[in-house]
């Protein structure tokens, strides 16, 4: 069966299109952090932040069917559960962040942060890290790798593992004034950074301290503003609401998008109400899907959920527990050459040896792919494509945790 669905996914996607594993698997059902394929196996879900308060939460499922069998329309209308949800999103954030822009995705909400920092500041400049990911828009793709466009430069991203500076913070922030100035030596008004607030997508990395507070007075100094990318970092998978409280610092737009609609199209650019309100006006911008009452359904559901099941107490206590259980397994193992983690989002850094600190990616797949055959689902990601990437349901158990850590045990001792 398997096979037959690959081929039809080639024929119709066309080639090309991205898979998990070296053997595909067809999931066919979730239940909090299981899901199981077309054959009854279980496996333990280790990866996915969309269904951030687990798959097919009954609350999310019948806020989400009730509205839909009552009406759902564009954001022509008023509606009241969609102004009621975007006070709680924005009430989660620190007091400088009051409007909000909805949208569907974290792909458009990056978008509408970069016109919001144009709109406000008359500059075209933006600064991102050289592995970022924000998206797959033509604008925002311009943010991965940046190489042809002026608009669009990157320093290295911040990070004390290889980073062979006496003072990395110092090191980094010195690219960063670089970059800046540089915009200024072209004639390029500058508009402002986006980062991902906990570097998610460059494998996780310890942030030097007191980098992220230092680059948003560069910044703020050169005229810009601060976008903090919260799609993967925020809404309670660090322990903290959001990411950028992590790693310290206030951003001026912060984006959200994947789990606030643990499965719902559901993204959100928020910022203060005078930059909305510059976006707005420079832009009249519109989208038919968005701030739509089964959005607002699902987004408030899923702020139910964390109200009523103490998720961030569960992050925490389940992270700490999980993170040191993998230090220790890790410990005397020469591949793992560094653990970093953040309530339920940890990272592995899979190399050679500890020793050369070389990235080894194709054993980082080896490793994603035996513990998939163990049943728990995680993945392989960062600048090398070389960090085990751990980032479960919040809804993971301490039972979840000792299982994961008895599977990971085997892993490491073959």
């Amino acid at each position: 069966m398997e096979n037959q669905l690959l081929a039809q996914r080639q024929r119709v996607f066309g080639q090309g299109s991205a898979l998990f594993y070296a053997e595909p698997l067809t999931i066919i059902r979730g239940e909090g952090v299981e899901l199981f394929d077309d054959a009854g196996k279980r496996f333990i879900d280790m990866y996915n932040n969309v269904p951030c308060v687990g798959h097919s939460h009954p609350h999310v499922v019948s806020e989400v069917s009730k509205q839909l069998g009552q009406l759902n329309v564009h954001s022509r209308y008023l509606h009241e559960s969609i102004l009621r949800y975007g006070e709680r999103l924005t009430s989660l954030h620190h007091s400088g962040i009051e409007s909000v822009v909805f949208s569907c995705t974290g792909t458009e909400a990056n978008e509408v942060a970069l016109m919001t920092a144009r709109a406000h500041t008359g500059g075209v400049g933006i600064v991102c890290t050289d592995a970022a990911y924000h998206g797959n828009s033509f604008a925002v793709r311009q943010l991965s790798r940046p190489s042809n466009n002026p608009h669009v430069r990157s320093i290295p991203f911040p990070e004390s593992y290889r980073c062979e500076a006496t003072n990395p913070c110092d090191f980094f922030i010195e690219k960063l004034e670089e970059t800046i100035s540089g915009f200024a030596e072209d004639d390029i008004p500058f508009a402002g950074m986006l980062v991902c607030s906990l570097l998610a997508n460059e494998g996780l990395p310890n942030i030097p301290e007191g980098f992220m507070s230092k680059a948003v007075e560069l910044v703020h100094r050169a005229g810009g503003v601060m976008i903090a990318d919260e799609v993967q970092a925020g809404l309670g998978r660090s322990g903290h609401w959001w990411g950028y409280e992590v790693s310290d610092f206030i951003p001026d737009i912060v984006v959200m998008g994947k789990p606030i609609g643990a499965g719902i199209p559901l993204a959100a650019t928020a910022a203060s109400r005078e930059l909305v309100e510059s976006f707005r006006k420079s832009t009249r911008y519109f989208n038919t899907f968005a701030s739509s009452p089964v959005q607002a359904a699902a987004g408030n559901a899923v702020l139910d959920v964390f109200e009523n099941e103490n998720l961030l107490e569960n992050v925490n206590k389940v992270g700490i527990q999980l993170a040191a259980g993998i230090r220790e397994l890790g410990s005397d193992h020469p591949q793992v050459g560094d653990i970093r983690s953040h309530g339920l989002f940890i990272g592995i850094e899979w190399v050679k040896s500890s020793d050369s600190k070389e990235p080894d990616a194709r054993g980082a797949v080896v490793k994603v792919n035996e513990l998939k055959e163990l049943g728990f689902l995680i993945g392989n990601a960062g600048a090398y494509g070389n960090v085990l990437k751990i980032r479960p349901p919040l809804v993971f158990s301490m039972k979840n945790a000792e299982d994961f850590l008895q599977a990971l045990g085997h892993v490491l001792a073959h």
